[in-house]
């Protein structure tokens, strides 16, 4: 084709060019499929209001962050669904169909009238909109690590992996910008009304962009180079048996990824105001400094595992988030305020980063090109369903039922243990699993 991105390149310089429009694209899009869920979390309590009125505050807000896990339950669906697409038709047309679907999700959540004005149709509409999205947002980790590492230089997949983990950074700091300046400028029945359904709207404008960009890539080199003889008809079938060990692995070491995600950087706005009865700006701005602080520390962690291993740094992290995580939520709880959930974030913002940024290409390297996106989606999209997506729920319930806000904490300490367990499996820089792709 006669456009730059859509040329294959022919030379090291322009492999370097298009390597960076590669990572362009991830971000574009993987951070468009968070900046939603993002978005959601932050604004649960006033969704809760607008489309699950009981009555009852916390049966509202119970039932907003159950939806909020409605999604998750698709995720298993549509990570094996479109890993397979990916494996099988290629990862361009999975990557190009979950931004398509993820706007759709988007579009419908900020457009749906309030339970007010169209009664039970409108949770019902937020359901299908959560499953649109939990579909799309399955098969886009498998896709995009398997897009980044078949693209990446042999010295350098750990770096070039890591800017999915940046993007989910940026999405959050993105989200929460907006939210924050959307809480700022409005009066609290206007937010209500109808201001928190500005980052939705805005969210559906980069779809299209997305989509485009990617579109516009040629397919991987090593995916192009595979013949129809090589690959697999069945890919989840050979995962199940013949990688079972590396789908446990990796499993296990998502736990920690998806809990400390989803408890740390989406739930902590609404422990802030339900727990910690800060303002809702507080959640929101201490959400911005954890999202920052994700971005910039992921690729620098990514080049660092590159060099010395990626297990040090996993299993590192893991402990640390271990030993951290009751002291700091004690300290937030004793002591509530802004300053004190800036650090909370910062700490665990950089931690994250440090867990996160290897992790994907520790799990790109226990499967073969040729199953890739379907082993990751596997592994990923179960354990987020079983640990992550349903955090938030089982968490609030947790406070009201024990009375204590020290629930979170022993939450992520106890995904900590099984994550540290999982991260043995792996070898190091020198010995780690060579799979032939």
């Amino acid at each position: 084709m006669a456009n730059g991105i859509s040329q294959k390149p022919h030379d090291e310089k322009a492999l370097a060019s298009y390597r960076r429009r590669a990572i362009f694209a991830t971000i574009i899009g993987n951070g468009f499929e968070w900046f939603d869920w993002t978005v959601y979390s932050f604004f649960a309590v006033t969704i809760a209001k607008q489309f699950f009125p009981t009555g009852d505050d916390l049966s509202s807000l119970l039932m907003a962050v159950a939806t909020f896990g409605v999604g998750f339950v698709m995720r298993p669906v549509g990570g094996i669904v479109l890993g397979v697409l990916s494996d099988r038709v290629g990862r361009k047309f999975a990557l190009s169909l979950t931004i398509v679907l993820m706007a759709l999700g988007t579009g419908i959540l900020g457009l749906t009238p309030s339970y007010e004005s169209i009664g039970v149709a409108a949770p019902l509409l937020i359901v299908v909109a959560r499953l649109l999205q939990g579909f799309s947002a399955g098969g886009e980790m498998g896709g995009a690590t398997a897009f980044l590492t078949e693209y990446s230089p042999p010295e350098s997949r750990t770096y070039y992996a890591s800017w999915i983990q940046a993007s989910i950074g940026f999405a959050v700091l993105v989200g929460t910008g907006i939210g924050t300046l959307v809480t700022s400028l409005l009066e609290p029945a206007a937010l209500n009304a109808w201001g928190w359904r500005i980052p939705f709207l805005l969210g559906i404008l980069i779809g299209p962009v997305g989509y485009f960009i990617r579109s516009r890539l040629e397919e991987t080199p090593v995916y192009s180079a595979m013949s129809e003889k090589e690959k697999t008809h069945s890919p989840l079938t050979e995962i199940v048996r013949t990688y079972p060990r590396q789908t446990f692995a990796s499993f296990s070491m998502v736990i920690l990824w998806t809990v400390s995600s989803y408890v740390f950087l989406y739930y902590m706005p609404t422990y802030s105001v339900r727990a910690l009865h800060l303002p809702q700006s507080a959640g929101l701005i201490s959400g911005m400094l954890g999202g920052l602080v994700l971005f910039v520390a992921s690729p620098i962690v990514g080049k660092l595992a590159d060099r010395f291993g990626q297990r040090p740094f996993l299993a590192g992290a893991a402990f640390a988030i271990m030993l951290l995580a009751y002291p700091m939520f004690a300290w937030v709880v004793n002591a509530p305020s802004l300053g004190s959930l800036l650090v909370f974030q910062a700490v665990f913002g950089f931690l994250i980063a440090v867990y996160t940024a290897p992790v994907l290409t520790a799990m790109a390297d226990l499967f073969p090109a040729r199953v890739l996106s379907t082993g990751l989606a596997v592994a990923y999209n179960f354990a987020v369903m079983m640990f992550g997506g349903f955090a938030p729920f089982f968490i609030t319930w947790l406070i009201a039922k024990t009375g204590s806000s020290m629930a979170p904490a022993f939450y992520v300490m106890c995904a900590c243990a099984v994550s540290l367990a999982g991260t043995f499996y792996l070898g190091d820089k020198r010995d780690r699993l060579a799979v032939a792709n």
